[in-house]
């Protein structure tokens, strides 16, 4: 069984954001077309009682707190969270490592370099080593993902490297191939793609998602230059490493043919008017097949026809 919640499905941020009075995050404010969201991350499990996160967005305790499946019960102390697997070192995919520091084990995963980043920076020493390992995952290696009890969980993992970039904060150190992660969990017979950030759908990527039953892909923007033109920003959306949803290179255009995953919109933007519930962008996203990701979904893999 492949079962998935998304936890948060809004961008770095959240929406509404806690310093914009742009349109869109005066509705969500207001509760008005438009739902809030929190940070980007999903739960994925394989039999719905142990729980693996997939990136730790900076509002994991409220998404933990708002998701009875990650609740602990029986001892006073626990959690049937067993591993957090990170797409990439963004500050929005890894500040909720340290909601985690009260001294659960758990299994931390991620690529050498996204690593090596939480390495340099000593705050994520929180985490105790002794009780939380870390491991690198490399491209194209299947790994069965392991309960804390070292039993199978009956899925298992398949990193993949995307075109993206290097974490804001790390820049100037330039972009590593593996700084950005596309993650695929199988339970043997369904299979699913994250993939929050990616600067170019690749023929890869496209011949990947075709053969997946279910594709959280990035919604950041709705067009590359949207933030400038709304004066939120002077980054366009290729600047910031992602490709846009309505653009020629987007993922509209790019996965029109991949007809077999249930396909899903996860790290929106504040700006995509995706996120209006009466938009012609969110009507255009619809009809294309799309499904616009909102906080507490739950996906069960074996109910999705393909």
């Amino acid at each position: 069984m492949l079962d998935v919640i998304i936890l948060g499905a809004g961008a770095g941020g959240g929406f509404p954001q806690w310093n914009s009075a742009a349109p869109g995050c005066l509705l969500a404010r207001e509760g008005k077309r438009a739902k809030p969201r929190t940070q980007a991350s999903l739960a994925v499990s394989g039999d719905g009682k142990h729980w693996f996160l997939l990136n730790a967005s900076p509002d994991l305790r409220q998404q933990i707190l708002a998701t009875p499946a990650l609740h602990q019960t029986g001892a006073t102390r626990g959690t049937p969270i067993q591993g957090v697997i990170l797409a990439g070192a963004e500050i929005d995919a890894i500040t909720g490592l340290l909601t985690l520091r009260e001294r659960e084990p758990f299994t931390l995963m991620g690529s050498a370099s996204t690593l090596a980043q939480l390495d340099r920076n000593p705050i994520f020493e929180a985490l105790d080593r002794s009780i939380i390992p870390r491991i690198a995952i490399t491209e194209g290696t299947v790994v069965p993902l392991l309960l804390k009890d070292g039993t199978p969980s009956g899925l298992t993992l398949e990193a993949f490297t995307v075109p993206g970039k290097a974490p804001l904060y790390a820049e100037a150190e330039g972009t590593k191939a593996d700084d950005t992660l596309g993650l695929s969990i199988s339970d043997g017979q369904k299979t699913m793609l994250f993939v929050p950030g990616c600067a170019e759908i690749t023929q890869t990527l496209k011949d990947r998602a075709s053969r997946a039953d279910l594709l959280f892909f990035d919604g950041t923007l709705w067009q590359d230059d949207e933030m400038i033109r709304t004066g939120l920003s002077p980054k366009s959306g290729h600047r910031m490493g992602h490709v846009s949803v309505n653009d020629d290179n987007g993922p509209l255009k790019q996965f029109a043919a991949c007809t077999r995953p249930k396909k899903f919109f996860v790290h929106i933007n504040n700006s995509n008017p995706i996120l209006l519930e009466d938009s012609p962008q969110r009507q255009a996203a619809e009809q294309a097949g799309w499904v616009i990701g909102e906080d507490g979904m739950r996906i069960h893999a074996d109910e999705v026809s393909s």
